[in-house]
């Protein structure tokens, strides 16, 4: 495994890099003129995809309240795209714990390991995914768990979800089990997610896989795997350190295509960064359009040069290479971020299929 090589130092500083493993977060994108079952449609038509390509896994993340994002209900979606897939494996990426109570996360993963069992991966984050109005009103209805208490919370989970349940220990004596399901045969694989060293250290010493959110971040990825691998505590499902890292990407058959359909999710990136209002994603056109009236997208259109998986297959691959093995993990999860034309239909997942079909050819083997 690469990062038990990379934690012994073991690795050659010139070792030939080959990556066995990609994978898609999805956000479910929503652009102007689309419904919210259109954009459902076109990514459960992408996981369909994405398992044919050869991709490991297929994650929904967890927002709310947001007018360019459909993923709000994890659970949901990884419900319907187990139903219509057989291998891939498909999960959260991730469910934000502080807006759930633990066992109700629990029940909900197991029923899902029950529906597909083997390929249920539960990726926990620890911020709320929301502005603070969405925080109150899922404070108020009272399902929700205690950020502070975040790493006992995650154990709750991890021991409600297994055949063997948790056990409440009342002070006045006696004992309560409580199941997330009567008879598990399987539990999901719990993932801990995060962009800092709280969460690393955190994975490292409870003994869990991490994945840094480098499509979100990117600020302190070299230093948070190294504290992760340098603290980690071997634990008896992963004796070895886990991990790897996302990205955004887009990928065209020419640069001039990829920037183009990059513009659209800078431009909602600068959004969120200016406090500016979000609206749903632009169309290409409308971005090009807008873009060359206001510069909005600027500062991060470098930056996504610089960082994203954004250009021809070659350079993708190059890039991901790079990024894959600077960082010693043999799995990348691509968060695919092509914007859409205008003329391209509303259920189905255009520029970022095309992302996927061009990476998965040059970098899945046997595609």
């Amino acid at each position: 495994m690469r990062d038990a090589e990379y934690r012994d130092g073991q690795r050659g500083l010139h070792q030939a890099m080959s990556i066995t493993a990609l994978s898609v977060l999805d956000l479910v994108p929503v652009r102007t003129g689309q419904t919210s079952a259109q954009a459902v449609a076109a990514s459960l038509d992408l996981v369909r995809e994405a398992e044919e390509l050869g991709y490991r896994r297929y994650w929904f993340a967890e927002h709310h309240n947001m007018p360019a994002v459909a993923s709000t209900a994890p659970p949901v979606l990884i419900a319907a795209a187990a139903a219509r897939t057989r291998r891939i494996r498909v999960g959260s990426g991730g469910v934000m714990l502080p807006n759930h109570a633990p066992l109700i996360v629990a029940e909900q993963f197991a029923a899902l390991e029950a529906i597909a069992p083997g390929r249920i991966d539960l990726g926990i984050g620890r911020a709320p995914g929301s502005d603070p109005v969405i925080t109150q009103l899922l404070h108020r209805s009272g399902a929700t768990s205690d950020v502070d208490r975040f790493p006992d919370n995650l154990q709750d989970i991890v021991s409600l979800a297994s055949s063997e349940g948790a056990t409440v220990r009342f002070t006045s004596g006696g004992t309560y089990t409580v199941h997330a399901t009567p008879a598990a045969s399987g539990a999901p694989e719990l993932w801990l997610l995060g962009s800092s060293d709280y969460s690393a250290q955190l994975a490292a010493s409870l003994g869990l896989p991490y994945v840094f959110a480098n499509h979100f971040s990117g600020e302190g990825l070299e230093r948070s795997l190294a504290l992760y691998r340098q603290q980690y505590r071997p634990s008896e499902a992963h004796p070895e350190p886990v991990t790897f890292v996302t990205v955004n990407a887009v990928v065209a058959p020419t640069r001039e295509e990829a920037e183009a359909r990059a513009l659209p999710q800078i431009r909602m990136m600068a959004r969120l960064r200016s406090n500016r209002p979000l609206i749903p994603l632009e169309t290409v056109e409308q971005a090009q359009e807008a873009e060359a009236a206001d510069h909005l997208g600027e500062a991060v259109a470098e930056r996504a040069r610089e960082h994203w998986l954004l250009g021809t297959p070659e350079e993708a691959e190059a890039a991901l290479r790079s990024l894959a093995d600077e960082n010693g993990v043999d799995e990348v999860m691509v968060s695919p971020v092509a914007g859409a034309y205008e003329a391209e239909a509303k259920d189905a997942a255009g520029g970022r299929a095309q992302t996927l079909r061009l990476l998965a050819a040059t970098l899945i083997a046997g595609t």
